[in-house]
């Protein structure tokens, strides 16, 4: 790394938000900076429902600009993460072929169908180690077929083709193509099975590459910006969740990690995939992350339940502010039953508070009182709730590894929730530390400032410089 640390930018897609970070030097001290930040959702549209890519490129680009405004020399990088199963189709020029529809479509539901007279869930599993999810990208491709999309039509995911608009290569970054579902478990390519199985036409897939791979400099407009010029494109670890986990500064074997936002993903980092029945059965998938690693982890509830809550109870959002609901809930005795946080019917939209009842009720057990002066009633019983969930997934996926589990790490919005992470430590057992609220944006900093010193990405360089991103402290 030179002695002029180099000012960075990282775009984090999101599917509620998007954001555009600067990161400066302050003294040889790092200065991360949220320079844009817009709202983002999917929009109807004659049945189907989509994201406004125009309107997400516009954001990005007035981010862009004004990082230009605010950096004196050069940027040396541009890294993008977001969401991952989502895709472009392209022309032949690489302009998109309409807007690209949202995993939510509900599309999906016969081309999971499809899928399933085609390869069962347990021979996708056994073949990619990643749970054969109605959302990934496989069952989206095949929405395309089955609605008479051309299928040599080149695609790419969100965040690589922000990577190509800006002037990259077509490619699939290792941590994003996995979630596809149609990545090899063993060799980290292309499964041709998959897709011939499936139907689907291997040619329109782009280039596997591995994380922190240059894909070139920026070119086009942008290029012609003095402060851009001769910018790299840094594929990070595309998918946000992973790079979430890249931004955490923990070495070893033995720790685990929980993103923790309005889902949970509740895991730990491999060598390699888990692709045995145990893990199928349990729920487990094998993800890619940095330095070729696997993040085994399994999908579970989170603030989900509270958000949703709340919106029930506390329409206008004023009764109880976060800081003070939580504190409201820590002081109650804890309760004496927990709710089954990943009930299929809690992880639908709508009614939280009367679909918890019901779940009591239905147990036999008394319900809580629908009023928002109940909040922290059910703010209680969903943290600890959560909390023996976490501590439960975890022990399995001690056991199905091998594992010898003593620190825990939890990143995103949820690490904020001092009482759930109390609650967690002790249902685990385990050694807390908890990252930033936004560790995908220091995972995909971390990631470019590896490769620009020309460490090729490894783990030990991305945790060296996440630490030094955000300085871990006790929960």
């Amino acid at each position: 790394m030179p002695d002029d640390l180099p000012s960075i930018v990282a775009i984090d897609l999101g599917a509620e938000s998007c954001r555009v970070s600067l990161l400066r030097w302050d003294a040889r001290k790092p200065r991360i900076e949220l320079v844009h930040r817009f709202s983002n959702a999917p929009v109807e549209h004659d049945g189907g429902l989509y994201w406004n890519l125009d309107r997400i490129c516009a954001g990005l680009d007035e981010g862009l600009d004004r990082c230009a405004q605010l950096v004196d020399g050069q940027v040396a990088s541009i890294g993008v993460d977001g969401w991952a199963v989502d895709y472009v189709r392209l022309q032949a020029d690489g302009t998109p072929i309409g807007a690209p529809h949202c995993y939510r479509d509900i599309r999906n539901e016969a081309a999971e169908e499809d899928v399933r007279q085609r390869i069962s869930p347990e021979e996708m599993f056994a073949l990619s180690g990643v749970q054969p999810l109605r959302i990934n990208t496989l069952n989206q491709l095949v929405a395309d077929r089955l609605g008479g999309v051309a299928q040599d039509a080149p695609w790419v995911n969100l965040p690589e083709y922000v990577l190509m608009r800006l002037g990259g290569e077509r490619v699939a970054e290792f941590s994003n193509a996995t979630h596809t579902g149609l990545v090899d478990a063993t060799t980290k390519t292309w499964n041709k099975e998959l897709f011939e199985r499936s139907g689907l036409d291997m040619s329109a897939a782009p280039s596997n590459v591995s994380t922190g791979e240059a894909l070139g400099e920026v070119r086009g407009q942008l290029a012609q910006e003095r402060v851009f010029a001769g910018a790299r494109l840094i594929a990070p670890c595309c998918h946000d969740t992973a790079s979430a986990v890249a931004g955490i500064p923990i070495l070893g074997d033995d720790w685990a990690y929980i993103s923790s936002g309005t889902w949970s993903l509740v895991g730990a980092l491999l060598d390699h995939s888990v692709c045995s029945r145990e893990a199928f059965q349990a729920g487990f998938t094998n993800l890619g992350a940095a330095g070729g690693q696997i993040c085994f982890h399994k999908n579970v509830n989170g603030m989900w339940l509270l958000k949703q809550c709340l919106a029930q109870l506390c329409p206008d959002d004023k009764m109880w502010p976060m800081l003070e609901l939580v504190a409201a809930a820590e002081s109650l005795p804890a309760p004496k039953h927990l709710l089954d946080v990943d009930d299929p019917e809690l992880l639908l939209h709508g009614n939280m508070a009367s679909r918890i009842n019901v779940q009591l009720e239905r147990r036999g057990l008394a319900p809580l009182d629908e009023r928002a002066s109940a909040m922290p009633q059910f703010a209680s019983l969903i943290f600890h709730s959560l909390a023996a969930r976490y501590a439960e997934v975890l022990k399995n996926a001690a056991a199905i590894t091998g594992k010898k589990l003593k620190r825990l790490s939890i990143v995103g919005g949820g690490s904020l929730n001092q009482f759930l992470n109390r609650l967690t430590s002790e249902a685990t057992g385990l050694e807390l530390t908890c990252g930033v609220a936004e560790s995908s944006t220091v995972g995909n900093f971390a990631i470019q400032l590896a490769v620009l010193e020309s460490a090729g990405g490894s783990r030990e360089r991305i945790a060296h410089w996440a630490g030094a991103l955000a300085s871990m402290h006790e929960c």
